[in-house]
């Protein structure tokens, strides 16, 4: 199963991404010919990250992806990926319209934060209309509203060690695992988690976050392809690498060949 879905990502992506996100996300020689430590991969790598680093000096850290307005919004957005989590966790917290969900900060701050969706509604909300752009090639208008990720996370006064932020996520991946279905995880750099346009979403179009696009809570990064945008987010660690989690690679897809930084 796992393989059909990321065959079929893989040659979908190729009209979606960057020149180095093509090698990493979108051919099936590079993911099916090259292992994970082959040298030819490693140098591709190596140029991903410096696509990264020159993307982050020429584009600038502040930057905003562009918004949109009403009269742009042409459909509703379109779910991919996990729609409807069926994990015990999950469930619980969907229960009475999510009044026992917690947003969690934790990690490398000096004080842990966990919220409630009633809480998190009642800060400071961003609503921004963006497109959303999937590997799979198809792009998708939509408004969103919730608070800034940034003042979060100073609130809970981000340790300098601190390099990332980690979203852990409710909904799980079939792929097959003799394990059990692995969770969904991403990732993001600081200066994406403090971007003024990285939002804690808990609003689509005017309404409530449907659960087919994350409810309650989904990432916005709007900077990012769509499987940086992580759905069902109950806890963002900060952390300083990605050892511990998964494959180590900064999240589900990238651990199976996506790159990392998936900017556009």
């Amino acid at each position: 199963m796992r393989q059909l879905i990321l065959n079929r990502r893989r040659l979908l992506g190729l009209g979606a991404a960057s020149a180095s996100t093509l090698l990493l996300s979108g051919c099936d020689w590079y993911d099916g010919g090259l292992g994970m430590g082959d040298g030819l991969r490693s140098a591709l790598e190596r140029a991903n990250a410096l696509t990264y680093h020159a993307q982050r000096l020429l584009v600038g850290q502040q930057a905003l992806a562009t918004e949109y307005t009403d009269a742009d919004i042409l459909q509703g957005q379109r779910p991919n990926g996990t729609v409807d989590p069926q994990t015990p966790e999950y469930l619980a917290v969907k229960a009475n319209n999510f009044a026992g969900y917690r947003l969690n900060i934790t990690g490398l701050v000096n004080t842990p934060l966990s919220l409630s969706l009633a809480e998190l509604k009642a800060l400071p909300a961003r609503t921004q209309i963006t497109r959303h752009d999937c590997v799979e090639g198809w792009s998708c208008i939509a408004k969103w509203t919730g608070p800034q990720l940034g003042p979060l996370l100073d609130r809970a006064g981000v340790q300098p060690a601190a390099r990332f932020c980690v979203y852990h996520c409710y909904d799980t991946m079939d792929d097959g695992s003799l394990d059990g279905p692995p969770p969904y995880y991403e990732s993001s750099d600081l200066v994406d988690a403090f971007h003024p346009q990285t939002i804690l979403a808990y609003g689509m179009n005017g309404g409530d976050l449907p659960i087919a696009n994350g409810a309650p809570v989904r990432m916005r990064i709007e900077r990012a392809l769509g499987y940086k945008q992580a759905k069902y987010v109950h806890t963002i660690e900060l952390v300083s690498d990605f050892t511990k989690f998964g494959g180590g690679r900064g999240g589900y897809w990238e651990d199976n060949g996506y790159d990392w930084y998936g900017g556009i």
